[in-house]
């Protein structure tokens, strides 16, 4: 019964810690100051700059549709939107042809094939390739015998020279981007331009940085210069943009104020520097049958621009929980001034000694046990050498003349 009665005792008493007021100007200065920088990069950098008081959701739902329009001249005849754009439905990656290579009139049959490794001089030679695509025989061909092949007849022997001259009016040619956003975790929905524009101005405006930044058209020629591009060399060998749309909107104000934000990158621009793989090019191919009903095709290897349309979002709004969060952090932040206060004087100050006799009181074995064999009074509120006092038990330290 004692034992228990000396838990109850010890479980309801209070213990504090024990204050130690050092007088040293130097000291208290550090303290201030590295407290004070505390409070400043809490507020301006936390509370302000990285807005940590808001909740935030960057799962952004988005919806982009696009449109191109302009004429040009390639090939000896007038281009539009459905012949130098792939694919057709206006979607958010898109490519505008700038130069085409045409093989016409390709049947199905046997032909040699035309790499150099498919040399030959006997059937032998061919065997190594045999299989679907390569018979097994030696023939004879404009570049000397090759393997022999089944399928589309003159599919490289006809192609016009790399270098033909790229369709220059691309430049000029304008995008229309419609991009829609929802932020569900605040059902905030908006558009990349304000309902009140109205479709005579919409049709009449080119986007700019500076002066029209709400006008969702905008010019090939312009984009490639935002982004370092020259189009003359860009045109002859095909390239990839990226025109970001990014959405940072701070819910606190006004849902009008939320508004994208366009840049633009060249996405391969790290392959420009590699002779393999420059460049961007794909091949299609337009299918039809003569009057006796034999297939043949028209190829197309077409050198383009793409355009890949990237939207990004992250919305915030003032939230209790994150408030409170940031503000115990700062609050127990400021402690760390003291921190560095007791390192400075616990090891660089000729008073360190003196700081630690009073901050940290040693016990001895010998000492534990006196307090142990005393009755009547609990182990914990005992302390050796017990003094009466009525000061309020802050031990003041004047160090100023031991700096």
């Amino acid at each position: 019964m004692p034992k228990i009665w000396a838990f109850i005792t010890d479980f309801f008493t209070y213990e504090t810690t024990k204050s130690v007021v050092v007088k040293s100007r130097s000291v208290g200065i550090i303290n201030r100051v590295v407290q004070l920088l505390i409070i400043i990069y809490f507020l301006c950098w936390v509370f302000l700059h990285e807005k940590a008081y808001q909740v935030r959701d960057s799962g952004i739902e988005s919806s982009v549709m696009t449109k191109v329009k302009g004429f040009g001249y390639h090939n000896n005849r007038v281009m539009d939107v459905a012949d130098y754009v792939a694919p057709t439905q206006g979607a958010a990656v898109f490519c505008i042809i700038t130069k085409l290579i045409i093989t016409e009139n390709q049947f199905q049959g046997f032909c040699p094939e035309s790499g150099s490794k498919y040399k030959c001089n006997t059937d032998e030679e061919c065997d190594k390739y045999l299989g679907r695509i390569i018979t097994g025989a030696c023939v004879n061909s404009s570049r000397g015998r090759r393997c022999e092949m089944e399928g589309w007849y003159l599919s490289l022997i006809i192609e016009k020279p790399l270098n033909e001259q790229p369709m220059m009016e691309v430049e000029n040619f304008t995008i229309f981007i419609k991009n829609s956003i929802r932020f569900p975790m605040f059902n905030v929905t908006r558009g990349n331009f304000p309902s009140s524009l109205n479709a005579t101005y919409i049709r009449s405006c080119t986007y700019d940085p500076e002066h029209n930044h709400h006008c969702p058209i905008f010019k090939v020629g312009e984009v490639l210069r935002y982004t370092g591009q020259n189009f003359s060399t860009i045109a002859q060998t095909g390239g990839e943009i990226a025109i970001n749309i990014e959405w940072q909107c701070n819910l606190d104000e006004s849902e009008e104020r939320c508004e994208p934000h366009y840049s633009f990158t060249r996405l391969d621009a790290v392959f420009q520097k590699n002779g393999i793989a420059k460049g961007y090019n794909f091949r299609f191919a337009k299918y039809y049958k003569n009057e006796n009903g034999t297939e043949f095709r028209t190829l197309h290897k077409a050198y383009a621009i793409r355009f890949d349309i990237l939207v990004t979002g992250l919305a915030g709004k003032f939230n209790t929980v994150p408030t409170l969060i940031n503000v115990v952090a700062a609050f127990t932040s400021v402690g760390l001034g003291t921190v560095l206060c007791d390192i400075i004087l616990l090891n660089f100050l000729k008073g360190a000694d003196q700081y630690k006799a009073k901050k940290f009181e040693m016990v001895s074995e010998s000492q534990l046990q006196i307090l142990l064999s005393r009755e009547g009074c609990s182990q914990l509120s005992i302390q050796p050498e017990e003094k009466t006092s009525d000061d309020s038990g802050t031990v003041s330290l004047c160090l100023d003349q031991q700096l």
